[in-house]
């Protein structure tokens, strides 16, 4: 999977969890989790699953006999993802690869994956990969980031970090929000084998209790941070023109915007 994906790693994954969750992932994850939810599944495939945002909310809402197999290509995510459950509550964390998954054939009701897909190199690959896991009748449920012009905090993030680098800025933030032209999306997920294709736009207002904590997400909590260090630069003071950034453009709070995908496995 792409290096993106794969550095995740040291401190990155508490500050991701810690200041980058409230501000930007709870509210998508309580929506995709009802969705699988509502489906009744008997047993649920989670793919990067992270430091378990999504994952907790389903085994809050599913059944405690509903097995739930969460997964991510990155260890220290799934510690941290790890450590928010007891022994007892029927969940299992395994690394893998979204596009090589180390599953048989139709062994699940819904695989699912919150802000995952835009990482993967070969998304096709890894839809034929939901598709290969899902029994007949299964559903792939997932979301996908908006552009920035949706979720603004994005592009504030990265034109601030470009200032400190203008002839060598860090990428990080295209890759996230890179993938969201639904009909691409739609004819790549048919293409994999499913019959049938369900997206929709899902915004919401998210709040900005403190724009330096949501700073100390968007520099620290992903591989942006990397970025930084390895060009030089001091990612506090970087942290602080974010923080300043965000309070001066988004105020306290703001629009973020996703794409909810449903894709039916006959």
């Amino acid at each position: 999977m792409t290096n993106q994906a794969s550095r995740f790693i040291g401190s990155i994954p508490e500050h991701y969890d810690r200041f980058l969750g409230p501000h930007i992932f709870h509210a998508f994850a309580d929506d995709l989790a009802a969705r699988v939810a509502a489906q009744k599944p008997g047993s649920v495939l989670e793919l990067a699953a992270g430091t378990g945002i999504v994952t907790r909310r389903l085994r809050d809402l599913l059944p405690a006999e509903c097995t739930l197999t969460a997964t991510d290509l990155n260890p220290p995510m799934l510690e941290m993802a790890r450590s928010k459950f007891q022994a007892e509550e029927n969940v299992c964390f395994e690394p893998a690869d979204a596009m090589a998954l180390p599953h048989g054939d139709s062994g699940f009701d819904v695989v699912t994956c919150q802000f995952g897909v835009m990482f993967f190199p070969d998304k096709r690959r890894s839809y034929e990969e939901a598709f290969r896991v899902l029994k007949p009748g299964g559903r792939y449920i997932l979301n996908v980031w908006g552009p920035w012009a949706s979720n603004p905090f994005a592009q504030i993030a990265h034109d601030t970090v470009t200032e400190f680098f203008p002839d060598d800025p860090p990428g990080f933030y295209k890759v996230p929000f890179s993938y969201h032209e639904a009909a691409a999306i739609e004819s790549a997920i048919s293409q994999a084998g499913f019959s049938q294709v369900i997206i929709e736009s899902l915004e919401i207002r998210s709040e900005i209790p403190s724009a330096m904590d949501f700073a100390t997400g968007l520099v620290f909590g992903n591989p942006l941070f990397e970025e930084v260090t390895s060009r030089d630069g001091d990612p506090q003071e970087v942290c602080s023109a974010v923080a300043k950034a965000i309070a001066d453009k988004l105020g306290t709070s703001m629009p973020l915007q996703a794409m909810v995908i449903e894709a039916h496995k006959d």
